[in-house]
């Protein structure tokens, strides 16, 4: 079963989970949340609307599929919500009662965690600056202009003087159509700037921004201190070793398909939940491992359309129920370009705008090209909040 707390107050949001449950379109109003539970056995399906349906609250019920499970949705206030989910537990089955009631509390205390990454702490009531720095001959924004090691560490050290709270080092491009290295010609790329940063800047935190266990445990091992899977750990399964073993932070990242074929028409029926489904997933596995310190980014541009990207950024709030702080790189992304007909180097500004609006609605960590405007964007919404 996988479970969800949907801000159900945007109109186009409504429409669609009405459609799905037959909701009564005077059921809608500003604030309202649902609670959907997906893939319950129908058995449990039926008891449960039973607890909700006897305090004359309303849980809808989609239509059978396959005849063994449903979903559920439980509209409401975040209150009512909560009320319910105690019901549920006393009156209905415990197990679920306890699941619901902490995905609930991931839902409400949303950034109140803290993690310790090398020396800092990260605490997630506020969002943090990860500097990008590709050092690639083909990356989509800045490929080549780092590609030599000096040119790298300097501009490493930049974006730390700048206020960059993470600098992520990425030595494979992962733009559309990109072709995949081999792990020696990775590891050459990553590990001297690595060095070279640390040797100026003892203290920073460095990511890696690779999916190859043999590139993660060079990088751990030189200092580096998160790493930053695209795959989440599908395509090397054994990162979950190399990360546990260093006590490594870790990212992982929604794509459909790969780099090379990520953008060949993909389409989603909800791109929200079939991401949360899958971060879902992923995180039942990864924790298992015992890895605690986890981002999820729904992954803006990988495997996504336009439409798509906007859709996951104004309901990012959606992934809170998941429990981890949200990373989101959106710097200088084609579905900027296309929609304001912008070059690359002409995104900024609205890279800064879009920025804003994901910490506004739960990113904690913007992944970006420019430190300096994301700094700003930082710095104005902690004043608005």
């Amino acid at each position: 079963m996988v479970i969800q707390i949907i801000n159900l107050s945007y109109a186009d949001v409504f429409q669609r989970y009405s459609s799905n449950y037959n909701i009564y379109r005077d059921v809608f109003q500003i604030g309202l949340h649902g609670l959907e539970i997906r893939e319950v056995p129908a058995v449990l399906a039926d008891s449960i609307q039973k607890v909700v349906l006897k305090e004359k609250e309303i849980c809808y019920k989609s239509d059978i599929k396959n005849k063994k499970s449903v979903n559920l949705l439980i509209p409401g206030s975040l209150w009512s919500i909560k009320e319910i989910s105690k019901r549920i537990l006393k009156n209905g089955d415990e197990d679920l009662g306890y699941k619901i009631i902490n995905v609930i509390k991931h839902f409400e205390e949303y950034g109140s965690g803290c993690y310790k990454i090398g020396d800092k702490d990260f605490c997630f009531n506020k969002s943090y600056v990860m500097g990008i720095l590709n050092v690639t001959p083909d990356s989509f924004s800045d490929g080549g202009k780092y590609l030599n090691t000096i040119d790298a560490v300097k501009h490493g050290i930049e974006m730390i003087d700048q206020g960059a709270d993470i600098i992520d080092i990425g030595g494979e491009s992962t733009r559309p159509g990109s072709e995949n290295i081999s792990a020696d010609e990775e590891s050459e790329r990553v590990l001297p700037v690595i060095n070279g940063i640390l040797e100026s800047r003892p203290n920073s935190v460095i990511s890696v921004d690779t999916s190859k266990k043999v590139v993660a445990e060079k990088a751990l091992t030189r200092g580096a201190k998160i790493i930053n899977d695209i795959s989440a750990m599908n395509l090397e399964p054994e990162m979950g070793e190399v990360i546990k073993k260093h006590n490594a932070a870790l990212v992982i990242m929604h794509m459909k398909g790969t780099p090379k074929d990520m953008q060949n028409n993909p389409y989603y029926d909800d791109p929200v939940r079939e991401i949360y489904d899958f971060l879902f997933e992923r995180l039942q596995k990864i924790t298992k491992l015992g890895i605690k310190d986890i981002f999820i980014d729904p992954g803006i541009g990988f495997g996504k359309r336009i439409e798509d990207n906007f859709e996951l950024i104004r309901r990012l709030e959606d992934f809170k129920s998941l429990g981890y702080p949200i990373l989101i790189g959106i710097s200088r992304k084609s579905f900027l370009g296309k929609t304001l007909d912008l070059q690359v180097n002409e995104r900024d500004n609205a890279t800064s705008m879009v920025e804003a609006l994901a910490i506004k609605n739960g990113a904690r960590i913007i992944r970006t090209h420019n430190v300096a405007n994301g700094k700003h964007v930082v710095k104005l919404l902690e004043h608005l909040n």
